[in-house]
């Protein structure tokens, strides 16, 4: 019995496998020692990758599909090992779109974060769509911190859907951007632990049940209530893959003369700089300093893009 199937749970060993669009899960090992070809990733095989598998009965937790083969993915997307800073992590393949959930407060958000997550969905061709969770408390208590939100990531050109899990807001807006089940897209949802991510998905959709975490009151962090990747069928319409809270985002090799390259509003400046290639950082004549200057392009922005600079000479 062989046959093609997604990864739709990565629990470490041993996966689950489902044959999308149909949703029929079944359980599948690695066969041997397959690995990504020139992969220096500490995960082999990530939810959403397409693998051909082979069984000689019908799959069960018995009876195991193996894995024989990971088949060329359209993207991915990565992060650098916490502990390991040659290694990479693969998050998710073959994603259609990233839905990056965050916060102002309760977690406060940290922005250098979100433009590295923000940074790394361009470098591997993934549209990034950031959904502002919690807004019915930001409304109220941080008017103007909402709007110099808006005002940072809509200028980058990013779009910014404000939702509430508690009151229901924004959920149809979030449901449109996932798209119809004749789309049958496949997206990621991430961000940081204590955004509200699994709370938003259940909103999102009663039927699935995710773990709800609670935030730690004496760090205002959020503790970690999803340790599995994960893939989920939605009622409104394709696949959604919940990654683990994340605390920490290692950006992916990259030279410091790319980096500009991934800040969308940057690299439209760019091209008026004096000299090419332009770190952006002292040069005369830089057309993305002008543009700072000018307030075309965010302080905010560029003050994350210096401290990727910054972080590209620690690991080299």
């Amino acid at each position: 019995m062989k046959g093609k199937a997604t990864v739709v749970k990565n629990a470490g060993s041993h996966f689950m496998l489902s044959e999308l669009p149909g949703w029929n899960p079944f359980p599948a090992v690695l066969k041997g020692k397959v690995r990504l070809s020139g992969s220096g990733s500490t995960n082999p095989v990530a939810v959403g990758d397409v693998v051909t598998y082979e069984c000689s009965v019908e799959p069960s937790m018995t009876n195991p599909a193996s894995i024989v083969e990971i088949l060329a993915r359209k993207n991915h997307l990565v992060r650098r090992s916490t502990n390991l800073s040659r290694q990479s992590h693969v998050i998710a393949a073959n994603i259609d779109r990233a839905f990056l959930v965050v916060t102002l407060y309760f977690p406060e958000i940290k922005l250098p974060f979100l433009d590295r997550l923000l940074v790394t969905c361009e470098v591997y061709g993934i549209p990034a769509t950031i959904v502002l969770n919690k807004v019915d408390i930001f409304r109220k208590e941080f008017p103007e911190e909402l709007a110099d939100f808006h005002r940072i990531y809509e200028n980058a050109g990013y779009p910014v859907i404000e939702t509430s899990a508690l009151t229901g807001e924004g959920l149809d807006e979030l449901r449109a951007a996932i798209g119809t089940p004749e789309d049958g897209r496949v997206c990621l949802f991430s961000g940081e632990s204590g955004v509200g991510k699994s709370s938003l998905i259940k909103a999102l959709d009663p039927s699935l049940d995710p773990k709800v975490g609670d935030i730690s009151l004496a760090h205002l962090q959020g503790t970690h209530t999803t340790s599995l990747y994960e893939m989920y069928p939605l009622s409104c319409g394709g696949f959604m893959i919940d990654s683990p809270g994340i605390r920490g985002f290692g950006l992916v090799s990259l030279e410091k003369e790319e980096i500009a390259l991934y800040f969308p509003e940057m690299l439209k400046a760019s091209h008026d700089c004096r000299f090419s290639p332009c770190t952006h950082t002292h040069e005369p004549g830089c057309a993305v300093k002008k543009a700072v200057d000018e307030g075309t392009i965010t302080l905010e922005r560029y003050n994350s893009y210096l401290g990727m600079l910054e972080e590209d000479k620690k690991f080299r």
